[in-house]
């Protein structure tokens, strides 16, 4: 058992643990200039943030006026991100270091996004994050995606953790209003530092206002430390 008692850790993924969002939004730019969508800018990607690619693509058919079947869009999506992502994917350097020091622990860990399998799976082996990110969950895999609790939820299931046991890492408002729901602790960092006022954020036990720019592997880790009951 790990020094830190019963705690599980459960990452997000696209703007948590790695510097994604950029190619999303080159990957869903593409995708809509091909449909006849030519000016989506950075600001209109911005309110998808937390969002997984299926409810983003039903959001898209309704606000432009997509034609295409759904299957053909999230395709595409997926594919053109895939490109992407086996390339030019960064790891965020403390991210990197508080999974580091949490599997010298012995803390299970888990990643829940809103993206695919097979993205999730690129971008971890692409990063090296998968050495100790082994139990991945993707919306894909269950009813709802966040703001829903059921990613976080199945993947307190698969670690074999209590939610109460567990803390999410977050970057968007969905994502901590998801973990909220799941009643579990959330540790979050606003990859749109603007919104960090939002009411889904101040559920947070740690809130990192500043986003990626001010958060610590140490700080966080030493709040975890602070917080957690041990045996």
């Amino acid at each position: 058992m790990s020094n830190l008692g019963t705690l599980s850790v459960i990452f997000d993924l696209d703007g948590t643990l790695v510097d994604s969002e950029p190619n999303y939004y080159e990957a869903g730019r593409l995708t809509l200039a091909e449909h006849g969508v030519p000016e989506y800018t950075w600001a209109e990607h911005e309110r998808y943030i937390g969002i997984s690619t299926l409810d983003t693509i039903l959001d898209w058919r309704r606000r432009y006026d997509l034609r295409a079947p759904m299957a053909e869009l999230l395709a595409a999506k997926n594919r053109r991100y895939l490109e992407l992502a086996r390339a030019h994917t960064r790891a965020y350097p403390e991210m990197r270091k508080l999974v580091e020091l949490l599997a010298t622990e012995g803390v299970p860990m888990a990643v829940a996004s809103g993206s695919s399998p097979e993205a999730i799976a690129a971008v971890l082996a692409g990063t090296g994050l998968d050495a100790h990110l082994r139990t991945l969950v993707s919306a894909d895999e269950v009813a709802h995606g966040k703001p829903a609790p059921d990613v976080f939820l199945e993947a307190a299931r698969r670690l074999g953790a209590r939610p109460a046991d567990c803390v999410v890492v977050e970057d968007a408002a969905p994502g901590a209003a998801a973990a909220h729901a799941a009643g579990m602790r959330c540790i979050a960092l606003p990859y749109v530092p603007d919104q960090a006022d939002g009411p889904e954020f101040a559920t947070a036990g740690l809130l990192v206002r500043g986003g990626q720019a001010e958060f610590t592997a140490r700080a966080a880790y030493d709040w975890l430390t602070r917080t957690t009951r041990t045996p």
